[in-house]
């Protein structure tokens, strides 16, 4: 694929075109990002994503189209667990509802940069170096494992956030104020310069998102080897990213199979990228430094069984928890009591005693008796 440079101009242009127009319409006045408001972002960000695989495959074809749309499904969705992550920090920093959408969008822009960095190395990796695939493909395997055992949103709702080198590093650089000043990011106090906790929390969310990329990166240089679709598939999966924080909130907690069905999309990729390095295999130690004869997953395979299992995995997971939720409200403590063995019921209330016609008579015929 054959990229001229205006085109990648021109894509990073209207990417930052879009980050300021998100800039200026919903942090022009912060506010707490209801959702409605999430909701249409999100179903707009997606829009942009789908409009410009269309672009790809009108002016270079379905394979490459194909090999976007893979990747950019395969970002979103490993992006999702960043979400988990993100509510730590934000409970750790106690970061204000109001200016919670300003944090994303600065920390998922250093994110970007920085992935942008990453993903070039790791193109020109790959083009020089054949048996990297050898070395990708076992560690998302290795991630893929360790991702399956995992319970990802209870793992979220119980460890506590611990700063990472590069948050500390921050803090040694910059004094930082007790407490947020509004929206700044830097203030003065006494004529002296402070970073707030706002800054912060920022590096946390960038650096803690770079962390991240460390298996989604290989992940999608596993479905295409190309460096724009790698970096175009990244850039809306992260715009978007912000948005569904919003949107999906405590929803996200009841996808309990996620763990699972995003390990098998890695296993699944590090299996097709071991299969492609031993198809194209330059190492003498294996078969001789020739070729090994083995079958290669093309993407039109692979599109559809990343969709597939994402399918499963969502539908799974929430007919998983709205069977535990009717467990939980049959047994719980509010639940009402069974009724004595023997008693009659009418509607699940207890019926109300029959009337002793018999018991009744005595007390008739004394009040005869003193009417006479």
């Amino acid at each position: 694929m054959n990229v001229p440079v205006w085109i990648w101009l021109a894509t990073v242009a209207g990417l930052i075109v879009l980050l300021a127009i998100d800039l200026v319409i919903v942090d022009r006045k912060p506010h707490e990002v209801t959702v409605g408001e999430a909701g249409r972002w999100v179903a707009f960000y997606i829009g942009c994503a789908v409009l410009f695989g269309v672009g790809i495959l009108v002016f270079s074809g379905g394979t490459y189209a194909g090999e976007y749309f893979a990747g950019y499904i395969t970002e979103y969705s490993l992006s999702v667990d960043n979400l988990f992550i993100f509510l730590v920090i934000m409970s750790a920093f106690k970061v204000p509802a109001i200016h919670q959408h300003k944090v994303l969008l600065i920390g998922i822009v250093m994110a970007l940069v920085l992935r942008g960095i990453f993903i070039a190395v790791g193109a020109a990796a790959i083009s020089q170096f054949s048996w990297i695939f050898y070395v990708f493909g076992a560690f998302l395997v290795y991630t893929a494992i360790k991702l399956s055992k995992s319970n990802i949103g209870k793992e979220s709702e119980d460890e506590e956030y611990e700063e990472n080198r590069v948050t500390k590093w921050a803090r040694k650089l910059f004094p930082v104020t007790e407490d947020y000043h509004d929206g700044k990011i830097f203030t003065k106090i006494d004529a002296k310069r402070y970073a707030t906790p706002m800054f912060i929390v920022m590096i946390a969310i960038g650096s803690a998102d770079l962390m991240f990329a460390v298996d989604s990166i290989p992940a999608i240089f596993g479905l295409t080897k190309e460096p724009f679709l790698v970096f175009a598939a990244n850039a809306f999966a992260l715009m978007g990213l912000r948005q569904l924080y919003f949107l999906l909130g405590g929803l996200i907690k009841r996808l309990v199979y996620l763990s699972v069905g995003l390990g098998v999309i890695l296993a699944f990729i590090g299996v097709k990228m071991i299969l492609e390095a031993l198809h194209t295999n330059t190492l003498p130690f294996i078969n001789g430094g020739e070729h090994v004869s083995v079958p290669t997953v093309g993407i039109e395979v692979s599109l559809p069984v990343i969709i597939g299992v994402l399918i499963i995995t969502a539908v799974a997971s929430l007919l998983k928890t709205r069977k535990d939720g009717r467990r939980e409200t049959a047994t719980g403590p509010d639940a009402p009591a069974p009724a004595p063995h023997g008693t009659p019921t009418t509607m699940g209330a207890p019926a109300e005693p029959e009337a002793n016609p018999a018991a009744d008579e005595p007390q008739e015929a004394e009040h005869a008796d003193r009417r006479k």
